[in-house]
């Protein structure tokens, strides 16, 4: 009986010393932690959150921990395999408003915000809910940037769209003012890029506090990196650009033809002035070495030795 006793205190006593010790965390200086009830006598709700870098702190018994990024971060959209975030090689194809489909490259910074009851805001809509992989946001850097791609990535898309759909191609890539359907000459685009820049800005600071439903995110600053042309459109620009070296080239030949021929016409009048001194050019272009010069003359003229 006293044995049967000790087993059945002994297995009581098991969870409460898993929970006792698992309820301790502490957080590093780039994470903060968001901390739900999970007891089996508690709710489910936001106990309390922790900020970066703290010391171990009591989450109480059997509650689960949400760790999010508390440094500035970055989502690049890009071709090159070698820059890409988690979501692997992309790029935001958006139309301009002379059709040209263009592919847009880029990088959004911000950083998650530190407030308190925010935080508890984001992991009620955003930490208790899977993403592409069933994935949580808090599970790691695959987890954060699945709910970046699913959650945040359509307002980037939304904002790229409403900024380069309002531009013809020319002004944001100057080589598409040699295709022929555009009416506008070649620009400097850095105008035009920074233009862009400080839209897409304006854009997500309304669009995405409305759309995640809180502000989530500050410091919020998309850097425009790359405009590329779809691969038919830039064939194209290549041949024209061929096209005009050759033309100048050849432009460049009958500039040299002219002068060279103008220049002509001015030895010979010269020499039409000045006979002799015909006779003393040919004779300073003679090679060295050479002591008899009789062009069609019977009698040889003799050059002294130099």
């Amino acid at each position: 009986m006293r044995i049967t006793v000790v087993i059945i205190a002994a297995l009581l006593a098991l969870p409460v010393l898993i929970g006792a010790v698992g309820g301790w965390e502490s957080t590093s200086g780039g994470e903060v932690a968001v901390v739900r009830d999970g007891g089996p006598l508690d709710d489910n709700k936001v106990r309390q959150v922790i900020q970066p870098g703290s010391g171990l702190t009591w989450t109480g018994w059997w509650s689960a921990v949400h760790t999010y990024p508390a440094q500035q971060r970055f989502y690049t959209i890009t071709a090159d395999a070698r820059r890409a975030t988690a979501l692997g090689v992309d790029v935001v194809t958006v139309p301009s408003s002379d059709g040209v489909n263009l592919g847009i490259e880029g990088t959004l910074y911000f950083t998650l915000t530190l407030d308190p009851a925010t935080l508890k805001t984001f992991d009620d809509k955003y930490g208790t809910r899977t993403y592409k992989g069933d994935l949580y946001a808090w599970e790691g850097d695959a987890g954060w940037s699945a709910f970046f791609g699913q959650a945040v990535r359509p307002v980037i898309d939304n904002a790229l769209r409403i900024q380069i759909g309002g531009m013809r191609c020319a002004e944001l890539v100057p080589s598409c003012a040699l295709l022929g359907s555009s009416t506008l000459r070649a620009q400097d685009s850095n105008a035009t890029i920074a233009k862009v820049q400080d839209g897409v800005n304006r854009t997500l600071a309304r669009d995405l506090p409305a759309t995640l439903g809180g502000e989530y995110l500050t410091g919020l600053r998309f850097t425009l990196a790359r405009v590329t042309l779809p691969a038919p459109v830039q064939q194209a620009v290549d041949r024209s650009l061929a096209a005009n070296a050759a033309v100048s080239e050849a432009q460049a030949k009958v500039a040299q033809a002219k002068a060279e021929a103008e220049a002509n016409r001015a030895r010979q009048d010269g020499y039409d002035k000045c006979p002799a001194c015909a006779e003393i050019e040919k004779l300073r272009s003679l090679p060295q070495g050479i002591t008899v010069y009789a062009p069609g003359n019977p009698q040889a003229v003799v050059i002294p030795s130099r």
